[in-house]
């Protein structure tokens, strides 16, 4: 009941802050007008701004911040306890994941849908934008390797949601043609395609699971994500990103349904219990495991904030939205809706997989350690593990000791077991339900990875143009180099210098990495909107006290992970790349900082520099005299 009870609690207090706290921000600060022109009719181009239904670009934005985030950092959190995640989650997505993703959308909606990086050009100073752009540059060449291997990962592990995955492609693009050619039966599309993708999930959790005859599999589905997301990234929005996302986010509903149903279920009948499964909060930790304080804020990023969130809202939702006042819905309603999302992984991983349907699988011997191997049950006679013990099995990655053991795929699969086990008690069988959860995660995963490439692709012919680098103004050139820096981050073994260190193996050694990127990236996203307050004398107590809190924490994690004396990047050999990459992130921080700090006591109530004039305005917006919806 407990169980139950969390999760309900949780989605009242998400609803409650919506029409408390994101109302008044919305109208008290903001002061959305829905006369306001925007950039989609401004600057319509038919390929990046489009104006959109709001349904539509909510579906976008929703499933492109959402991806794995949720998914992969609550199941790491969960290891110092269900219970400081949990309050992480929800308090942390109302006061501060929902604002920064309002704020950064709004601010771009106002400058013509430029990228948070550009604005920090003409709000703090322009060598701000160079460091921003350069800091978004290597935050997003990290997501695009982290959730290409998250795919990969899901693929090898979950053969039978191949199929499903790569046939709701073209499915999303039919969608798109009939939409584009003026179709109004959305809803009704969307649920033929939900259908048709279900359909896919049986047949290939129980006919056609489909593997790759490689050595390396992981490789070879991180190499294939990757040109695939390349293609995807430079297709006109309205042919595959915004139907495949609206899809998405009705699978979405309906597998939270479902897991909340059957969370209800076994919340009742006493198979799933929270309070008794799993420790609230955990003393006995594995070796090497960094302290809960700083790094619960860092670990558990999309969940409750995340940088590459003001990335969407600025980079391609921004772009989409036809009306001003639909910004609260699409951005704070979203960051709300994957909090929901993030409660549901963590019972999953502690109460789901702690109602026991797992069984000892084999022995396997390996450096000198024995150590038992852990599957899910699918049949009806074996003899499971229950409560803690099926628990702990899962989270000791089937009898490891140390932090270092723990792979990506373990943290993937405690979810999708989890989130199966939930399923099985509404009468769902298990092997279909673990179909289910899998294509879940992964299509979420593929529409971040893509939106990340168009995002990337973006910010390298920014730089490309304030550097004066010619050839990468180019989308085309900008996209081959956004994907070939992505896969060869992804390619990074997880002990480059050790014997057994396969390519592709280095998923958790990244994850830390895009943790504290991500969130050093949301302060400085605070930052601009705080500046964009600043300047036109409105409140900004709500939008600097997260943006200190979002700078000293993931600031302080970087510092603990590059020069910690025992387990630090830079004292291993084998982490060379990424404290490279993480000492020149917390060095462009540094510098951004200081930027902000010398130009904030000269902007109060001094008004940017005006964009230049549109060359010629919106023919929508002339015969409308500037109303947009």
């Amino acid at each position: 009941m407990s169980t139950f009870l969390i999760a309900i609690g949780s989605f009242v207090g998400f609803i409650v802050a919506y029409n408390t706290y994101g109302r008044w921000i919305a109208r008290k600060v903001f002061a959305l007008d829905p006369n306001s022109a925007v950039p989609s009719k401004e600057l319509e181009d038919g390929v990046d701004y489009v104006p959109s239904k709001r349904s539509i670009v909510f579906g976008h934005h929703f499933t492109s911040i959402a991806g794995t985030g949720p998914i992969v950092g609550p199941a790491i959190a969960v290891f110092w306890g269900w219970l400081p995640a949990l309050l992480w989650v929800v308090l942390g997505s109302i006061f501060i994941g929902a604002v920064h993703d309002f704020g950064a959308l709004v601010v771009s909606l106002r400058n013509r849908g430029q990228t948070v990086g550009e604005i920090a050009g003409r709000l703090i100073s322009p060598r701000t934008k160079l460091l921003f752009l350069l800091a978004l540059f290597f935050a997003l060449t990290v997501v695009l390797a982290i959730f290409g291997l998250v795919i990969a990962v899901i693929f090898k592990q979950y053969p039978g949601s191949v199929l499903a995955v790569w046939i709701s492609l073209p499915i999303a693009i039919v969608f798109g043609i009939m939409m584009r050619r003026g179709s109004t039966q959305l809803l009704p599309m969307s649920i033929i395609s939900l259908i048709l993708i279900y359909f896919a999930v049986y047949i290939g959790s129980y006919h056609l699971p489909i593997t790759l005859p490689v050595s390396n599999p992981i490789v070879g589905w991180t190499v294939i994500l990757l040109i695939y997301c390349g293609i995807a990234s430079v297709l006109p929005v309205w042919l595959l990103l915004q139907p495949r996302d609206y899809v998405n986010s009705h699978q979405l509903f309906v597998a939270l349904t479902l897991l909340v149903g059957g969370l209800m279920v076994a919340s009742f009948t006493g198979s799933a219990d929270l309070l008794n499964s799993t420790p609230a909060m955990t003393s006995s930790l594995p070796e090497g495991t960094p302290p809960i304080w700083p790094f619960l804020f860092i670990t558990i990023a999309c969940g409750a904030i995340s940088g590459f969130h003001c990335l969407v809202s600025s980079g391609t939702s921004s772009k989409q939205l036809s009306c001003e006042t639909d910004a609260q819905s699409v951005a704070y309603g979203s960051m709300l809706l994957e909090a929901a999302l993030a409660v549901v992984v963590i019972l999953a991983c502690c109460a789901g997989v702690g109602m026991g349907k797992f069984e000892p699988a084999k022995i396997v011997q390996g450096n000198g350690v024995s150590r038992t191997e852990y599957q899910p049950v699918l049949g009806e006679n074996e003899q499971p593990l229950t409560g803690k013990a099926a628990w702990r099995a899962t989270y000791e990655l089937n009898g490891g000791k140390k932090w270092s053991d723990f792979s990506l795929g373990s943290k993937v699969g405690a979810f999708v077991d989890g989130g199966a086990n939930f399923l099985s008690a509404i009468g769902i069988p298990l092997q279909l339900g673990v179909g289910i959860i899998a294509v879940l995660v992964a299509c979420f995963a593929a529409t971040t990875l893509d939106s990340a490439t168009r995002l990337q692709r973006y910010v390298i012919q920014e730089l490309a143009g304030t550097l004066k680098i010619v050839p990468l103004k180019n989308m085309y050139a900008a996209t081959v180099l956004a994907v070939v820096l992505g896969g060869a981050i992804a390619m990074i073994p997880s002990r480059p210098f050790a014997d057994g260190g396969a390519m592709g193996t280095g998923g958790l050694l990244l994850w830390p990495l895009f943790g504290a990127t991500n969130q050093l990236l949301a302060g400085l996203a605070f930052m601009v909107t705080a500046f964009y307050l600043w300047r036109r004398n409105k409140p900004v107590w709500f939008v600097v006290i997260p943006m200190i809190f979002m700078i000293i924490l993931p600031g302080w994690a970087l510092v603990w992970q590059l020069f910690n004396p025992n387990t630090g990047w830079w004292v291993s050999d084998d982490k060379l790349l990424v404290a490279i990459i993480g000492t020149v992130t917390l060095g462009l921080q540094i510098w951004m900082v200081v930027e902000a700090l010398i130009m904030w006591p000269k902007a109060k109530g001094v008004l940017e520099e005006a964009l230049p004039p549109l060359s010629k305005p919106s023919a929508d917006l002339k015969s409308s005299g500037g109303r947009s919806c």
